[in-house]
This record gives structure tokens, C-alpha cells and sequence, in this order.
């Protein structure tokens, strides 16, 4: 485990971070609790020294950007942290040293691992070894925002209006809906629609494709 920048002196807390319940009865979760709790607090500290102007709502959905699952998840694939896992027969079968949920879960256990092993200095450089090239290019927090949010926002600033969404097709089975989504602006002509698999992710789509309208429509008359 070069990748990780740091040595373990208790090689058994290493192998235990690795390795997944269906491998044994000796396995990461305790750990990955630990370390959930440890990596939030360092992200959470760094992110209020490096934006010392944020508000908590964008301290919050720009923490919320950086340790959701997928982003752990893309730092075990940057780390091959895959091939070391522990899996059972099963989990090996169905591909879970590929799982996105198993690949997160066991960063956080590292994390754990690394503060029982050489304390809390070491576990913040750990975090900080692993997060440094997405802490150096942090997002505006106004474009982490869901579409409808960054909608409603856009339309009051302007006008006081609200959004207004109206299912307009449900078809497919029960364990595979899809729902039409439209949505319009008070006092603008037409609306725009979006197809998903859940009602809430046809209006997050079609929001943004709203917004993209506003743009465009931003863009000719300027």
C-alpha cells in the first residue's frame, strides 16, 4: 500500500481495514466508522481554512461533494485499492472489489486503521495525502446546488416567481416506472420535459434543462 504515503507499524489493523465481512468474522466495519467520522472533521476543518467567506450551507454541500460515496470510491480506483481487498467467494464472484459502496467503505476504514495505528496528525495527513488534488480544485458551492434549487433561487432573485412542474407521462412497470417530467416559468411561453426513472430526478432534469433555456434565452438578448 505505497500509494497511501504512510507505513503501518500494526500490520493486522492494515489487514483488517481490507478485508470485507464476507471474508471474516474480523472485518473493516468498526473501522470504517471510525474513520467516517475522523475523515468528515478533516475535510470539514480544511474546507473552513481554505473558503474563510462560505456560509455552513456551502461549507456543508461542499464537504457533502467530497466524501459522498462515488468521489471515495474514485480515490480507491486512483489507488488500486481494489486489488488488495479481502472478499468472500461470493463477493469476488459478483465483482465487488469493483462495488462503488465497498470501495468508499473501505477508505473510511483505512482512515480508521491509520488513526489507531499512529494517531490523529498521521490520519489528517492520510486525508489530506489522498484528498489534495480535489481539495486544490474545489467547485464553486453556488454549482453544487441541485437544478432545482439553483432554479427557484434564479426565478425569485428575478421576479419573485416559482417553478412549476406537472407529471406528464408514468409508463413501464412497477420495478421499472418512468416519469415525464415538465416544467414551466410563470409568465414565459412553453416549458421543457424530462424522461427518469423517479419523479424526483425528472424534475431535477428538467430544472436543468430550464435553466439552460434561461441561459440561451440570457445569451440572445444580451
Amino acid at each position: 500500500m505505497q500509494r497511501l504515503g504512510i507505513r503501518f507499524e500494526n500490520e493486522a489493523l492494515l489487514d483488517q481495514a481490507l478485508t470485507h465481512r464476507s471474508a471474516g468474522a474480523v472485518h473493516y466495519e468498526r473501522l470504517e466508522f471510525l474513520g467516517d467520522g475522523l475523515l468528515n472533521f478533516t475535510i470539514a476543518a480544511e474546507l473552513y481554512r481554505l473558503r474563510p467567506g462560505e456560509d455552513e450551507g456551502a461549507l456543508s454541500r461542499l464537504r457533502a461533494s467530497l466524501v459522498r460515496e462515488s468521489a471515495l470510491a474514485d480515490i480507491a480506483r486512483e489507488i488500486e485499492l481494489g486489488r488488495h481487498l479481502k472478499l468472500g467467494t461470493g463477493e469476488l464472484r459478483s465483482g465487488g472489489f469493483e462495488r462503488a459502496s465497498i470501495l468508499s467503505d473501505v477508505v473510511e476504514s483505512l482512515i480508521g486503521a491509520c488513526f489507531l495505528d499512529a494517531g490523529f496528525d498521521t490520519a489528517r495527513a492520510l486525508v489530506l495525502h489522498l484528498f489534495d488534488s480535489r481539495l486544490s480544485a474545489l467547485p464553486s458551492a453556488e454549482s453544487l446546488k441541485d437544478p432545482k434549487t439553483r432554479l427557484q433561487e434564479r426565478l425569485q432573485a428575478l421576479a419573485g416567481e416559482r417553478p412549476v412542474y406537472a407529471i406528464i407521462d408514468e409508463s413501464g412497470a412497477a420495478h421499472e416506472r418512468s416519469f415525464t417530467v415538465g416544467c414551466r416559468v410563470p409568465g414565459q411561453p412553453g416549458e421543457v420535459s424530462a424522461t427518469a426513472t423517479s419523479r424526483r430526478k425528472a424534475e431535477q432534469a428538467a430544472a436543468a434543462a430550464m435553466l439552460a433555456r434561461l441561459d440561451q434565452l440570457d445569451a440572445d438578448t444580451a
